[in-house]
């Protein structure tokens, strides 16, 4: 059949099983969207109130869903306003297709009106990233970036089509999308049974799995493993959920504000097992000094992820739910008794106290006691951000979303859009600072336009609190422009945007306030005042071994 390419376009997401698109119109696009318009009863479009969010709600949707999330963008500033987005899923391998259009064929490369290179600009940030001109090429395009999207390890991808070409008509043949094998590296039985025989000898062994184990659906076979090895469990900032955090074996997160149970454990031991992790700086500190005690097992669908931050003694390349399940047919039960009664001992030791009143762990603690089991948490970047990870248990995968590798400021409103478009069913909770929610706040316009009924707690400290603390700590108390001196009122800001606001300024007034707007059918901005100076520990300084980490009791005594 004879189609144009906006058809095309239209056609190529339905085979691949698009049914919500995030986007915002505009001039190099508009053929697209009068496509759109008559496919609107097949795919939803959800038009955020700026292109960053769009490319934010994508990553939400996907991350939750584990499908490729989708984007439409205009030419020019339109598309350069994915960029960040774009940035943000690739650091977290999030599969994303970003489309966008450009001027035409004609005046390509004339400096014509909105017209950029978006291809070239998003090659360091995006698995790949092509222009389109010629009509016939448009759906083997479209039907690439979806498999590279998810092939492998997932990430991504733009396409960027000319507008003489999405009116351009051409023959169109449906095709069913070719099936992605997951274990698209061959895993070799000698790195097999290599770790399994480091595994065997170990007598203090840890499990440290990360976004790999949720991005590959491999949670369950996590849980045998941990089972058969008979270990303690920590996780990254992306892995959180990957593992039952409810689980007596889970000690918590590890890194700069990891808890000390985990530090000085991954520390001592003698084997490291690593999943789906990057050994990212703030998980590692010194990395001289990272696990100096224990040799390091990396398992890892990516090749340029072995040895590229820790020196590891063996490692296994392949997808972590073959893998996993692998070593799990072939490993008979560990048992390490004394192992795991001493990191025991050391969770009593050194626990995360949470004292009652109006702070972060606090408000973070009093969503976790009144939300559901499979509650989506969504956070910025900073304090909150820490919080949300350290006093917030995650009982499943895909229920923790935030910008782990990038940390982008004014992720979490956008990417809260697009999980709960994607499970309209479940409570939404967006945790972020004032300082964060200026960034992308537009889009609460966006949440009360399509009554989209996400819960916005702001955590309001009135500085750039992540930033203060370590001005506070390493840079004499010198607040920078770290102060937020205005007069903001963002209850204002939510209710005429659109949303319900609730104000809390006491402890008593907050569980009524939670529980309120969770109660409610439409979204809902709590703002929560705390202290400018409430801080997130444990710490490790940067720079230091993770086994130096303080607390305030440890800053007391100096």
């Amino acid at each position: 059949m004879k189609l144009n390419g906006s058809q095309i376009v239209m056609e190529c997401l339905l085979e691949q099983g698009v049914d919500t698109v995030f986007g915002y119109p505009g001039g190099a696009i508009l053929n697209v969207y009068d496509a759109l318009y008559h496919y609107r009863d097949r795919i939803h479009h959800v038009r955020t109130s700026h292109e960053q969010g769009a490319a934010h709600a994508a990553d939400g949707y996907a991350r939750t869903t584990g499908k490729v999330g989708v984007c439409f963008a205009t030419s020019g500033p339109g598309a350069t306003n994915l960029v960040t987005g774009l940035a943000t899923a690739y650091m977290d391998s999030v599969p994303v297709v970003a489309i966008t259009c450009n001027v035409g064929n004609a005046v390509l490369g004339k400096d014509s009106f909105q017209e950029v290179d978006i291809a070239g600009v998003a090659i360091p940030i995006t698995k790949y990233g092509t222009i389109v001109k010629r009509v016939e090429d448009i759906a083997p395009t479209i039907r690439r970036a979806f498999r590279l999207a998810k092939k492998g390890r997932p990430g991504p991808v733009l396409v960027d089509i000319t507008k003489d070409v999405t009116a351009a008509v051409t023959e169109f043949e449906p095709k069913q999308p070719d099936p992605i094998v997951k274990d698209e590296v061959k895993i070799k039985e000698r790195e097999i049974e290599t770790a399994l025989s480091m595994i065997r000898e170990a007598k203090k062994p840890v499990i440290f799995a990360g976004g790999g184990v949720i991005a590959a659906n491999a949670s369950a076979e996590l849980a045998e493993f941990v089972d058969k090895v008979d270990a303690p469990v920590t996780l990254s900032l992306m892995g959180q959920g990957a593992f039952d955090e409810a689980d007596p074996r889970y000690m918590g997160m590890l890194g700069m504000h990891g808890t000390k149970t985990t530090n000085f454990s991954v520390a001592e031991c003698d084997l490291l097992i690593g999943i789906g992790v990057r050994f990212s700086d703030r998980c590692t500190g010194n990395t001289e000094k990272f696990a100096s005690n224990a040799k390091i097992i990396h398992i890892d669908i990516d090749p340029a992820e072995i040895n590229k931050n820790i020196r590891t003694d063996a490692s296994i390349i392949g997808d972590i739910k073959p893998v996993l399940t692998e070593l799990n047919a072939k490993l008979a039960a560990q048992s390490h008794p004394e192992w795991m009664a001493k990191v025991q001992e050391r969770k009593k030791q050194y626990p995360m106290p949470v004292e009652a009143g109006l702070s972060g762990p606090w408000i973070i603690s009093m969503i976790d006691r009144n939300t559901p089991e499979d509650t989506v948490i969504v956070t910025d970047v900073g304090q909150h951000q820490m919080w949300s990870a350290q006093y917030y248990t995650y009982r499943q995968p895909r229920t923790f979303l935030s910008s782990g590798g990038l940390g982008t400021m004014g992720y979490g409103l956008g990417a809260a859009i697009g999980a709960k478009t994607a499970f309209p069913e479940r409570t939404v909770v967006q945790v972020t600072g004032d300082g964060c929610f200026r960034m992308n706040m537009n889009e609460l316009a966006t949440a009360s336009r399509y009554n989209i009924p996400i819960i916005e707690i702001v955590i309001d400290n009135r500085v750039l609190g992540m930033v203060r603390q370590w001005q506070t700590l390493y840079y004499g108390a010198r607040y920078s422009a770290t102060v937020l001196e205005d007069k903001v009122d963002y209850c204002k800001v939510a209710e005429g945007l659109g949303c319900r606001a609730i104000q809390v300024n006491t402890l008593a007034e907050l569980e009524p306030a939670l529980k309120e707007a969770i109660a409610s059918k439409e979204p809902v901005l709590v703002n929560c005042v705390i202290d400018e100076d409430d801080k997130v520990f444990p710490m490790v300084s940067p720079g230091a071994s993770i086994e130096e980490a303080f607390d305030e009791k440890d800053m007391m005594k100096k």
